[in-house]
């Protein structure tokens, strides 16, 4: 347990760390949130086509440019709590935005002149469809959940780590314990959400079932502001990403002059001394950049060194800094294929799960169809501790690395099962079309048709899949993002990977109508119709494989062009027991 610590001689004198002290209300504040936010934002995509009688396409459009704006919003946030608010006024905004966005879209389903009429009807073309007014209320409710994810993902977190002195071994053992307990409730969260939360929603009552999680946000809103005397606040230091556009413009301007032919001794080299970015080491990569760093003789520097005006001559340092940016956007490019693979296995698996028998066994409980996503998230966590304990250290034999392989290859393993998972997927899909106009056709669904006699179950192999596959790809990206990124851009580097997810979901939406107007009129028919038994939604799974496909090449070389960061030296703020430099193999 870490007592409450006065700040050491290198810290801000005013901070008074309470580390574990402020758990409870940061950790239950988390808790809570996962539950509310997965608890109502995982089923939405049933509550659109059964209470909203949105047309499938129509829904899983919404839905991925919810999730698209959601993901995209993370960047904002991470600029606005940086350079102006700082994170305990940006997560208190974001997270009373969040319970208010539940609050309108439980409202939708408890007021009935906010939602249409119940459809019972075997046509979904014939069921009365929303007003303008109901959408909007809707999208309302939306946009509010967009502003709070924006600025509880990239703010929460680092939050945590604002209140352990990390100068004291004290402090440095608190904030471990405090990782792992962090993505342990998490976790716990997210799986409650997804099992109880949802049989609620999808079996009892949608007003109960979202009325549920609105009020453990609310409780996550109490807890925040609960530890309000006792947090550490840290005052924003203004974006990094200032210092990218200052080489850029500064390039921009001197871009008619000549680069000097042995440019590592003649450009401007000054590095500020409280700078917190680690020394790095001239690359030739990306040379038109370096003519920011040119000296001329209209420019002049302060007394301490730096150059009077930042706009017009940079440093080498900044320079570098900038190319680590430029360098990771080819790796970062290439998840959005594998993103939008993923995004399947969240919308028309959820689909297929409703059109196949979801009893288990002879009882007759039936798995919520936006349940089986818990299968994925099981199939991480189980495999974690496999890799970690004992596929490591096989592979450290054998290859002689740390960690086994590298965080790049890493990736290209994760691409890999991702194709994987969409042949499985389209398997599974054939299997369940052809049992369904059989003699064991379990039921007619009035709104979407036959319900196939094949059990549910058979989509867990594509869906743990998924898991092993984000253990690889998503686990190696954060990891990728944290040690390229300058020191400074980390929160930038945060914010990357849910960028990647973002571009993905309008990419997913944009491939869905594609092939839905594509193939309406083409003779093997509509690929993604209302009801699957009539559609080929195999054949859009194989698409995406080949995507993948074409995905997993382009990585490949942009893997192999790649140089990972080195470090020559480091500034004083770090000791040198503390420097890793080494070029690991892709």
């Amino acid at each position: 347990m870490e007592k409450s610590e006065e700040a050491g001689a290198d810290s801000e004198p005013n901070f008074r760390y309470r580390g574990i002290k402020a758990m409870p209300f940061i950790i239950g504040n988390e808790t809570f949130e996962k539950l509310g936010t997965v608890g109502t934002s995982s089923n939405l995509l049933v509550y659109l086509t059964t209470v909203f009688n949105m047309k499938s396409i129509r829904a899983v459009t919404l839905i991925n440019i919810f999730y698209g704006t959601t993901n995209l919003g993370t960047l904002v946030g991470a600029f606005l709590c940086d350079t102006y608010f700082g994170r305990y006024k940006t997560l208190a905004f974001a997270t009373v935005a969040s319970f208010m966005g539940m609050l309108v879209i439980t409202l939708t389903a408890i007021v009935s002149k906010l939602h249409p009429p119940h459809c019972e009807t075997e046509h979904i073309g014939s069921c009365i469809v929303p007003t303008r007014w109901q959408i909007a209320f809707l999208l309302l409710g939306f946009g509010l959940l967009v502003i709070g994810a924006s600025g509880i993902r990239p703010c929460n977190l680092a939050f945590g780590a604002d209140q352990f002195n990390p100068t004291t071994e004290s402090g440095k053992k608190g904030l471990n314990s405090f990782f792992n307990w962090w993505y342990f409730t998490g976790t716990v969260a997210m799986m409650i959400a997804l099992t109880l939360v949802i049989y609620v929603q999808s079996d009892v009552s949608w007003a109960l079932g979202l009325a549920i999680p609105t009020f453990l946000m609310f409780l996550a809103c109490v807890l925040f502001f609960m530890g309000k005397r006792i947090y550490v606040k840290v005052e924003p230091k203004g974006s990094p990403m200032k210092s990218v556009m200052q080489v850029i413009v500064a390039a921009a301007r001197k871009r008619q002059l000549k680069l000097p032919e042995q440019p590592w001794l003649t450009l401007f080299s000054h590095v500020p001394s409280n700078c917190i970015n680690s020394k790095l080491p001239y690359t030739d990569q990306f040379r038109f950049l370096h003519k920011g760093a040119i000296i001329t003789p209209e420019d002049q520097t302060s007394s301490g060194g730096s150059a009077a005006n930042p706009w017009r001559l940079c440093s080498i340092q900044q320079v570098e800094e900038v190319k680590c940016l430029m360098r990771v956007i080819p790796i970062w490019a290439s998840a959005i294929i594998y993103y939008s693979a993923l995004s399947q296995q969240q919308t028309y698996t959820v689909f297929q799960a409703l059109q196949s028998n979801r009893h288990l066994g002879p009882s007759n409980f039936k798995i919520p169809a936006a349940s089986y996503s818990i299968f994925s998230m099981l199939g991480l966590i189980i495999w974690i501790p496999i890799y970690d304990q004992i596929m490591v250290p096989l592979l450290q034999k054998i290859t002689g690395k740390e960690g086994g392989i590298t965080v790049l290859q890493k990736m290209g393993v994760g691409m890999f099962l991702s194709i994987v998972t969409m042949l499985v997927s389209a398997f599974v899909e054939q299997q369940r079309r052809s049992l369904a106009p059989s003699e064991l056709t379990l039921r007619i669904d009035p709104r979407r048709g036959v319900v196939s006699s094949m059990s549910g179950l058979w989509l867990i192999p594509q869906l743990t899949l998924v898991g092993v596959s984000e253990a690889f790809t998503v686990i190696a990206q954060v990891e990728f993002f944290y040690k390229q990124f300058p020191e400074s851009m980390r929160s930038i580097a945060g914010s990357f990977s849910f960028l990647g997810v973002a571009v993905s979901s309008y990419l997913s939406s944009f491939l869905v109508s594609m092939v839905h107007r594509t193939t309406a009129g083409a003779a093997t028919g509509n690929w993604l119709p209302e009801d699957l038994n009539k559609g080929r939604l195999d054949y859009f799974y194989y698409l995406v494989a080949a995507l993948g496909v074409i995905n997993l090449g382009y990585f490949l070389i942009s893997a192999n062009w790649y140089k990972y960061k080195e470090n020559v030296c480091i500034t004083q703020e770090l000791p040198m027991d503390r420097v890793e430099s080494e070029k690991p193999l892709v």
